[in-house]
C-alpha cells in the first residue's frame, strides 16, 4: 500500500488560520456588498464539516472494499512514483469534474451535493459544509481503479482536491493573474459556481482546473455580483434538515406523482425537472346550422 500523507489532517491548522483571518479581514474591512460572516450559518457549516468526517468514515468501508476488490481484479498497475503523482491528480481532477457536473443535473445525486450549496453566505466556513451522504460519489473513480490506480493513491488525490478547493470558497479575493484564471479554478470561478441567478446556475464545476469547463462548454466568467444559496432556499440552520431536505422533497413528489414514468423522473431528472402539463382539451367548435 501506498505511504501517502493524510493532507486534510495536516491542513486543518491552515483552515483554522485562515478562517479567523477572513473574519478579522472582514470585521476591519468590511464591504457591504459582500455576503459576509452570520454566527448561524457559519455554525452551521462547521458543524457539516464535523458530520461529514463520521459519516465518510462510515461510507469508506464499503467503497474501499469495491475498490480493493476491483484493484485485485485489474491486471494494470500504476505505481506510485514522482512523476506518475502528478498525472494521478490529473487524473482524478478529471472524473472530480463529471463526478460534480453529474451532481448538479441528476436529482438523487444533487439530493447530496445540495447541501454544500444551502448557505447563502460565500465565506471559508461555506468551503466545510460538507455532504454526509457522499456514497454516490464512488462510481465516477471506478475507472481510475481499474486502469491501476491504488485505492489509497486515489484516496489521497481526493483529498490533494478536496483542500485546494478550501481557499477558493472566499469573496475578499477578487481576480488572480489572468494565465492562473485560466488554467486553475479561482475564488471568481467559483463564486459564479455558488450563486443562483439563472446565467450562473450549473457552471464551473472544476475541482483544481477551471480547463475542464472551458473544453466542455460549462464555463461563465464573473461579471456581476452573485446571489448565493438556493433558487428555493430552506431557511434552516438545522444541520439534520440541511443534510436530508432534498431527499424528503424527493420522496414527497415521488408519492404525488401520477405514474412510474413521472416517479423516475423525479428522481433521475434534473432537481428542476416536473413533467409537461397535460394538453388542454380542444374546445368544440360551435356548428352553424344555416
Amino acid at each position: 500500500m501506498p505511504n501517502l500523507p493524510d493532507v486534510v489532517l495536516w491542513s486543518i491548522p491552515a483552515f483554522v488560520l485562515l478562517t479567523v483571518v477572513e473574519m478579522i479581514s472582514v470585521r476591519l474591512h468590511p464591504d457591504e456588498d459582500a455576503a459576509g460572516y452570520e454566527a448561524k450559518d457559519a455554525a452551521t457549516s462547521v458543524g457539516m464539516g464535523l458530520g461529514s468526517l463520521a459519516f465518510d468514515f462510515l461510507w469508506k468501508i464499503p467503497i474501499v472494499a469495491l475498490y480493493t476488490a476491483l484493484y485485485e481484479l485489474t491486471p494494470l498497475r500504476v505505481p506510485v512514483l514522482w512523476w506518475t503523482v502528478p498525472l494521478m491528480l490529473l487524473g482524478q481532477d478529471f472524473f472530480y469534474y463529471w463526478s460534480h457536473r453529474g451532481h448538479h443535473v441528476i436529482r438523487i445525486l444533487w439530493a447530496c451535493h445540495v447541501v454544500h450549496h444551502s448557505s447563502r453566505k460565500f465565506n471559508l466556513t461555506t468551503a466545510l459544509r460538507q455532504p454526509w451522504t457522499s456514497l454516490t460519489v464512488w462510481p465516477f473513480y471506478v475507472p481510475l481503479v481499474a486502469a491501476g490506480v491504488h485505492p489509497a493513491a486515489l484516496a489521497f488525490c481526493s483529498s490533494a482536491n478536496l483542500v485546494y478547493q478550501f481557499w477558493i470558497h472566499t469573496e475578499r479575493i477578487d481576480r488572480m493573474p489572468r494565465w492562473f484564471e485560466y488554467v486553475f479554478n479561482t475564488p471568481s470561478h467559483h463564486r459564479v459556481h455558488h450563486a443562483s441567478q439563472g446565467g450562473y446556475l450549473d457552471r464551473n464545476f472544476g475541482g483544481i482546473l477551471i480547463v475542464w469547463d472551458r473544453l466542455f462548454g460549462s464555463f461563465v466568467a464573473e461579471t456581476v455580483r452573485p446571489v448565493y444559496g438556493l433558487t428555493k432556499n430552506i431557511n434552516t440552520f438545522n444541520p439534520i434538515k440541511v443534510a436530508t431536505h432534498e431527499y424528503v422533497a424527493i420522496v414527497k413528489d415521488v408519492k404525488a406523482a401520477a405514474g412510474w414514468r413521472e416517479r423516475m423522473g423525479r428522481v433521475f431528472r434534473g432537481p428542476g425537472w416536473s413533467p409537461a402539463p397535460a394538453p388542454a382539451p380542444e374546445a368544440a367548435e360551435e356548428t352553424v346550422v344555416a
